[in-house]
């Protein structure tokens, strides 16, 4: 018998997302339609399917098919980086690049006392007093530097010298200033990241799961849109999610561990971009299981683990599934990278490099023991005595205050050490892109030594990648 030809694709309009998760599911499990799936669904309860068939059978690939809209306002770029952590994420985030950040005030961290946070409210607002000075002094300067062009309309110009402007100030913002962050994920990935803010060291994002837990218990807000369904869009998974205790437990081990068997540091060569093709898996994953847990280079740890017996690396990677569950996928640090760059760099840039999702990426905990970045454009500006105080200043503040609060008073131009682990069409991805004239002068020139790295390792392959040298410069294109 012919079969009768329907509309072969079909589009659906938004719908709840634990119904929308539960309708699809329906939808690969019987011979309906569509139509008759979604029909099924209005008349039967998706929080029974999803108690059953996701959170106690563990069939995970059904919360991929439901997707929340969730924002995040008001939280500290701290907050809004560890938010961001997740490989499948869509979103974004306040731009530092385009926005004046000078009196949005800042996020107080809740660690903090009373004294504490009155030493922290002063040396915050120290830095936000310099980034309006160094921002409207920059702005003069580039202005000096590069007239505008005649075929430039005026407010073009003044919008390219402030972005610029701001690409030199934003070294004084810091962690805990105000941002927002909006987010498009499925319900599986949003599982995850509330599992993970549940287990943050921070307060704050402890704080932002349970509130996330509360939204995705209420009514969305829809504005002035007539007719939206008023109901809440993941209650059950609000009901389920607890802190991510495997990540809590290996993670404390693992740091016990470095602490009691890792040798003295070896001096660091001093290399702002390192790049190793590991040849052995089970080093490679020792090593990076250690890296967020200690200050020591890649290159360090991975050595280490060549070098020591099978024994010891065993201990490392039992750690490593150290309070697993059933259903827990193995942590970040047993996933890999043909190629692993450990990277140097401010913060400021990282946030950008920090988008690039399709790498394994890890970081050191937050500190300032490896100095900042100093813009060249800052000197040549005659505002280096304005920077540099306020840089000291909120360094020498942030090692009177208790971990992990101080961490909040770190500035986006301090050094912290990055962890990235990815294969070749990546590296050629990042270092073409992130290259390019209109980028962030810090990052351009983080991708360049990227490229440069791998035309040492890699001759035949760094060829390939087509970067444009940091030395190239169009300050009025964006």
């Amino acid at each position: 018998m012919p079969i009768e030809k329907n509309r072969r694709v079909r589009t659906l309009a938004p719908m709840n997302p634990e119904k929308c998760a539960y309708a699809l599911a329906r939808y690969s499990r019987s011979p309906d339609s569509i139509e008759k799936s979604i029909e099924w669904v209005r008349a039967h309860d998706s929080r029974k399917f999803l108690e059953s068939f996701y959170f106690q059978y563990g069939h995970a690939s059904i919360a991929d098919l439901g997707h929340v809209v969730v924002c995040f306002e008001g939280i500290s770029e701290l907050a809004a980086t560890e938010v961001e952590d997740e490989q499948l994420w869509d979103g974004q985030a306040k731009s530092s690049r385009y926005q004046d950040f000078s009196r949005c005030g800042f996020v107080v961290p809740p660690e903090l006392d009373g004294e504490q946070a009155a030493a922290y409210r002063t040396a915050g607002q120290n830095l936000l007093d310099a980034y309006r000075k160094v921002h409207a002094g920059i702005n003069t300067f580039l202005a000096g530097r590069h007239p505008r062009p005649d075929g430039m309309k005026p407010d073009a110009y003044e919008r390219n010298i402030a972005a610029r402007a701001f690409d030199v100030a934003r070294y004084l913002l810091f962690l805990g200033v105000p941002t927002n962050v909006g987010q498009v994920t499925s319900i599986r990935t949003l599982e995850r990241q509330m599992k993970r803010l549940l287990a943050s060291e921070y307060a704050e994002l402890r704080e932002l799961a349970g509130e996330l837990a509360e939204a995705l218990r209420s009514e969305p807000d829809y504005g002035s849109l007539e007719g939206a369904p008023r109901e809440p869009v993941a209650p059950t998974l609000a009901e389920h999610v607890e802190p991510d205790r495997y990540a809590l437990g290996s993670r404390e081990a693992l740091r016990q561990w470095a602490a009691a068997n890792l040798p003295a540091p070896a001096p660091a060569d001093g290399k702002r971009v390192d790049l190793i093709k590991p040849a052995d898996t089970a080093a490679d994953v020792v090593a990076t299981l250690l890296y967020p847990v200690t200050d020591r280079p890649y290159r360090h740890l991975y050595e280490f683990a060549l070098s020591v017996g099978a024994d010891r690396r065993r201990e490392v990677l039992d750690l490593g599934l150290r309070s697993r569950a059933v259903r827990d996928e193995l942590t970040r640090g047993f996933r890999g990278g043909i190629y692993v760059y450990d990277i140097v760099m401010d913060i400021g840039a990282y946030r950008d490099l920090h988008r690039h999702r399709r790498s394994q990426q890890f970081r050191q905990a937050y500190s300032a023991r490896l100095g900042f970045e100093t813009p060249k454009t800052i000197v040549e500006a005659g505002l280096n005595d304005v920077y540099q105080s306020a840089m000291r200043q909120a360094i020498d503040a942030l090692h009177t205050l208790p971990e992990p609060g101080a961490h909040y008073l770190i500035p986006f131009g301090a050094r912290s050490r990055f962890l990235f682990k990815m294969d070749f069409a990546e590296a050629e991805y990042i270092t073409r892109l992130r290259s390019w004239v209109k980028g962030h002068f810090s990052y351009r020139e983080i991708a360049w030594e990227m490229k440069c790295r791998m035309e040492e390792l890699e001759p035949e392959l760094g060829r390939l990648i087509e970067a444009t040298p940091p030395w190239v410069e169009d300050p009025l294109r964006r």
